[in-house]
């Protein structure tokens, strides 16, 4: 319903309300002049006349001229403005009853009476007093002032009369009548009549300015705006209703007020008044049924256009929000424009496409759902259809251009797909191919058979392979139109290329099989000698027997000269046929790096792809807030653990690495440039390894998380996310087995060092990898690990015990029962822990190393060989007061450490010797004095020189060093271990000057060997003690110069021209001894040769015998002693190596 209708309903209540209480006319109620009515000098008894005339009764009322004109007028106004208008036309029959009065009073009320009527008056019925005199009075003035009062006024003596005039059913009972009238309750009546019809025009005033309010109210543009106005008017509405319900219920108890008379007794007739009542108050709420009937249906429809308003906003803000999604949608698969670069890589882009299509399944229902929900407000005749419509078609459109696009994309990655698919077969059929090329024995290939089995084998392999070559690309660019770009035009070509190689190369062997094959051997055509040549009797004699071996040799060598120029034909046709298997070969070989350098490039590429996939469907995952909710409390903030350093790894191979290797693709045998170029960044890797076991005891812990099995579930991988954090282990280990495979084919060329350099670092990475997977595992220790330098060599060993000190029972007991050992070999120190192994699985069984004791390097010595055994070596500490015999589990394991720790004491003691050298600022040397007075103890102080001697025995099982030095053979010289050599052994010091001063003039200044080192040191050097005893058990005091190489300890250059000039340091070789006790001697570091006198030899190389000391198997221990011994004070005096 419209406002127009509403109104229109609302003005006929107001007619009607007006109608009832003449408010246009009379603007009274009964409640504004209540007091004066009950006063009731007047009152509407509401009984009629004959012709229907309303009567209005003025009863006996002494105080009737004391009543103000006032409260008089409004009476009468409002007492005649209660009849219909109908009634109040035709006139009021005013009944006055002076019964009691005066005739002046009479005459008195008529007039003022006449004066005041607002009404019609149709006749006055006037009971004149019941006195004589003043009944006779009246009688006789009425008559001659009859025309005074203007009206029609009827004098009446009693009441009898009254009812001539007047029935008196319509008299109350005062008057004698039987009319029920109560001044009271008709005073009640009417307040509530006017009451309702004042209740019912503002109800309807209400209800016309909210309908106007409904009508004239503009609609918001926004969903909260538009739900806010609803309710507001809802709650107004609800207002009106409450107001139209307490109306119609005023109504309806004032009606069964007016009834209950009749209710009562049912023979009860209603006055017309009451009866004019119960009509009006009818009427009102027949007009406020009506009222609310119209009020319902104008609001309906307003509330039908509140409720259509906001659909509207919904629909418009969801289609806002589903068109920015569809739009981002749209723009991601507008993203997939690669179509790959291999079979895995467009395998991967297709179920990227796949994932991101379910991801995108959301939207694209939202914007279907919102569609019909659209279409349903069209069909349900929404106000703004025409805004709603084109949307509609909106969203069907853009669904259907996605679902086309995707399909498209999906289509062109599938015939990438197709494409990859047939260039890898392509590419797998070549590289059989190849293989099969190399795999073809050279040497069998040179027989007939060998060459025709060959023959049938590429036959039959060419005829297999039909399927899988490019036969036309031209075909193939044209198939493949919509996916080729430049790359994969390329890489088509290249393809074909291979293939046409390959080709090539089965043709041209072939030519050379088919050669082979066809080739006849040439039947050797021996000369037939003659018969008396050779024919040879057992008697013939000497002379004769000369004479015939002449012939024959002539003819011989006739014969040898033809077989050699038919055998060098041969051999020039099989130079020929195998100069081409050799071409042959070297093709193979490059066929194969290039197959490396694939297999390395496309496993490379695999790898980055995997950890992207990782790190964007699980790593990233951890930080959505959508999946939140599935993450256990345990994993939040865990994500560095689990994943450690993977993104730097990832960045490192996606931005650096991948791009370098591919380079390398047509170079394939310098790739082990790109390795060592990129070395260091490969020790990102060991802090990967160092976070596995945290890595793998998380997962342990939540690999049954609802989180890990959605990501997996999205990413579609059929393996959990441990086997992919695993990849870079795996992957750090697969460099080295590509490496070797490349370096296997690539020795002859130009980048093979740099390979086996590549292979060799890459296996110190993970040699370095796993030594600090041991390293961590070490409990126990209180100092920082770091500052005793890189870690070196790790592994278990068994371990025995000797110290000078200490329980002899006790010291016997350790001999004897060794101790499990895990030993970690650092710079500055070896460190000796025990290794616990711990329950649990995976990374939590991995062992752990308690920390026992450590050894520092600098007062360290050692000896290879212990007690006979190739798997035991010496440790010891302090001039021997520790010593611990090591036992490895191979002999190759000891030569390795024992190599190492030689190293560590050799850059020690080159350390110790340039301090001494930079601090020694000038050194004077005078000619060396007889071997006799060198060992002087008042000459020397004291002090003994120790000698450094080196040379690998290639044939030493151990591998270690071993000397070159002479055994002495002869009789009553002391075994190294005898018990009287062991009494004198600790008595010679080590010698605390500086290398190269023992035994000469010292004119600038001396240094002082300060008698307690502060550092580690070595007071003693067991094995220069034993030197120095076997000279004594001699008695010469001279040692014997023998041909060996012996490294020099001095500077001596004499300046002869035929003398040999060496420094200290120098490596030389005694070769012979000459005249005059002149030995013959080449320098192997400057490759000079010389003569130099013995004496000053011994001078040169040292006095102790030392020098032997490396090789004394005859005193039956067999062992070499590698000893540092170090004595400081303020600085590095002097240092020693000794073997």
């Amino acid at each position: 319903m419209a406002l127009e209708e509403l109104v229109q309903r609302l003005n006929a209540v107001f007619q009607c309300t007006e109608e009832i209480m003449h408010q246009d006319i009379i603007p009274l109620c009964a409640a504004d002049i209540e007091d004066q009515l009950k006063k009731q000098f007047a009152y509407l008894s509401g009984g009629r006349g004959e012709d229907g005339c309303p009567v209005i009764t003025f009863p006996d009322y002494p105080a009737f001229s004391e009543i103000p004109e006032k409260e008089f007028q409004n009476v009468l106004t409002y007492l005649t403005s209660i009849p219909s208008l109908q009634d109040a036309g035709i006139g009021f029959i005013l009944v006055i009853d002076r019964r009691q009065d005066k005739w002046t009073s009479v005459k008195a009320s008529i007039l003022r009476i006449a004066a005041s009527f607002p009404g019609n008056l149709q006749l006055v019925l006037v009971l004149r007093p019941t006195g004589f005199i003043h009944r006779t009075l009246s009688d006789l003035t009425f008559k001659f002032n009859r025309d005074e009062f203007k009206m029609k006024i009827i004098m009446l003596g009693s009441v009898t009369e009254l009812h001539g005039y007047i029935d008196k059913t319509q008299l109350t009972e005062d008057l004698g009548g039987t009319l029920d009238y109560c001044h009271n309750r008709w005073l009640s009546h009417r307040t509530a009549i006017e009451s309702f019809a004042l209740m019912v025009k503002q109800t309807a005033q209400m209800l016309q300015s909210f309908g106007t309010e409904l009508a004239e109210t503009e609609l918001p543009n926004d969903v909260q705006s538009t739900s806010s106005l609803l309710a507001a008017h809802s709650e107004k509405k609800d207002k009106m209703k409450e107001d139209l319900r307490l109306a119609l219920k005023q109504g309806r108890d004032i009606l069964e007020s007016n009834r209950k008379p009749v209710t009562e007794n049912p023979d009860y007739k209603l006055s017309q008044d009451q009866l004019d009542n119960q009509t009006t108050v009818e009427r009102l709420l027949a007009q406020l049924d009506e009222t609310e009937i119209a009020f319902d249906e104008f609001w309906a429809k307003h509330q039908q256009k509140l409720e259509q308003c906001v659909q509207l906003r919904n629909f418009e803000q969801t289609f806002r929000e589903v068109k920015a999604a569809l739009s981002l949608v749209s723009e991601r698969l507008s993203a997939f424009t690669d179509v790959g670069n291999s079979c895995s890589h467009v395998e991967h882009i297709l179920k990227d496409l796949a994932n991101f299509e379910e991801k995108s399944c959301e939207s694209l229902e939202k914007a279907r759902v919102l569609a019909s929900q659209g279409d349903q407000l069209v069909q349900n005749n929404h106000y703004a259809v025409d805004s709603i419509l084109p949307k509609c078609n909106e969203l069907h459109h853009l669904c259907d251009a996605f679902a086309t696009e995707t399909e498209k994309r999906r289509g062109l990655l599938n015939k990438s797909l197709e494409l990859h698919s047939l260039l890898e077969k392509s590419m797998r059929w070549c590289d059989e191919g190849i293989y099969l090329l190399a795999s073809q024995p050279v040497d069998k290939c040179q027989s007939q058979d060998g060459a025709e089995s060959a023959l049938q084998e590429i036959e039959k392999f060419l005829d297999m392979g039909g399927n899988n070559k490019i036969k036309e690309p031209n075909k193939v660019y044209q198939l493949y139109e919509p996916i080729l770009n430049q790359d994969l035009m390329e890489h088509v070509q290249k393809v074909f290329q291979k293939q046409e190689s390959m080709e090539e190369m089965f043709q041209k062997r072939q030519v050379s099989l088919k050669k082979l094959a066809a080739k006849q051997t040439r039947p050797v055509q021996p000369v037939a000698p003659r018969p008396e040549v050779f024919v040879k009797s057992p008697s013939v004699s000497p002379g004769l027997r000369r004479g015939s071996n002449y012939v024959s040799n002539t003819e011989d060598n006739m014969l040898r000269r033809m077989n050699y120029r038919r055998l060098k034909s041969e051999m020039s046709e099989i130079r020929q046929s195998r100069g081409g298997s050799v071409m042959d070969d070297e093709e193979n070989l490059a066929v194969l790096r290039s197959h490396v350098i694939n297999e390395l490039i496309e496993t490379e590429r695999a790898y980055v792809e995997e950890l992207l996939c990782v790190l964007e469907g699980y790593a990233a995952e951890m930080e959505n807030p959508l999946m939140m909710h599935l993450i256990s409390p345990g994993l939040l903030n865990k994500k560095d653990i689990l994943f450690g350093n993977m993104e730097e790894i990832y960045h490192f191979h996606n931005r650096i690495f991948l791009k370098e290797l591919e380079n390398y693709i047509e170079y394939p045998e310098l790739v082990g440039r790109c390795f060592l170029e990129r070395m260091e960044d490969f020790q990102i890797y060991e802090k990967y390894c160092q976070n596995k076991p945290r890595s793998e005891s998380l997962w342990r812990q939540f690999s049954d998380s609802a989180f890990f099995q959605e990501c997996q579930r999205k990413l579609d991988h059929k393996l959990s996310l441990d086997s992919y954090l695993l990849k870079p282990v795996q992957r750090i280990t697969k460099y080295q087995l590509l490496l070797k495979e490349m370096l296997k084919y690539s020795k002859n060329c130009e980048g093979a060092e740099d390979l086996q350099e590549a292979l060799t670092s890459i296996l110190g990475i993970l040699k370095a990898v796993n030594d600090s997977m041991h390293q961590i595992a070490i409990t126990g220790y209180d100092g920082n690990l770091n500052e005793l330098g890189k870690l070196l060599m790790q592994g278990s060993f068994s371990v025995w015990t000797d110290h000078k000190k200490g329980h002899s029972k006790v010291k016997d007991l350790a001999r004897f029962k060794p101790m499990q050992r895990h030993l970690f070999l650092h710079e500055k120190a070896v460190l000796f822990c025990k290794k616990r192994e711990e329950n649990g699985e995976g990374y939590e069984k991995a062992p752990s190393y308690s920390y026992k004791h450590s050894l520092n390097m600098t007062a360290v010595g050692i000896t290879e060989n212990a007690k006979g055994d190739s798997k035991k070596f010496e440790i010891w500490y302090n001039a021997r007061e520790e010593v611990y015999i090591i036992q490895a589990p191979t002999p190759e394991i000891k030569a390795t450490w024992v190599n190492e720790i030689r190293k560590v004491l050799t850059s020690q003691l080159q350390a110790c010797r340039e301090a001494s050298q930079h601090r020694t600022l000038e050194q004077t040397y005078s000619l060396p004095v007889p071997a006799s007075t060198c060992t002087s103890p008042s000459r020397n102080q004291g002090r003994t020189v120790k000698l450094e001697e080196r040379k690998t025995d290639p044939t030493s099982p151990e591998g270690c060093v071993t000397s070159v030095a002479p055994k002495y053979p002869e009789k009553g010289k002391a075994s190294p271990t005898s018990p009287d050599k062991k009494a004198k052994r600790h008595e010679v010091k080590s010698d605390p000057t500086p290398f190269g001063l023992r035994g000469w003039a010292k004119t600038s200044h001396s240094l002082d060997a300060s008698e307690e080192n502060d550092g580690w040191s070595s007071a003693e050097d067991p094995l220069n003690s034993s030197d120095a005893e076997e000279e004594e058990g001699e008695g010469g005091g001279e040692m014997k110069l023998t041909p060996g190489k012996y490294t020099v300890v001095t500077d001596y250059d004499k300046g002869g021209s035929e003398d040999l000039a060496v420094k200290s340091g120098d490596l030389v070789q005694l070769i012979r001894e000459g005249e005059d006790r002149l030995w013959y001697v080449k320098n192997l570091s400057t490759g000079k040769e010389g003569l130099v006198p013995a004496n000053n030899l011994l001078m040169l190389i040292g006095n102790s015998k030392s020098a032997q000391s490396l090789s004394s198997s005859e005193s039956g221990t067999g062992c070499s002693t590698l000893s540092s011994s170090s004595s400081y004070n303020e600085s590095c005096n002097a240092g020693s190596t000794s073997f």
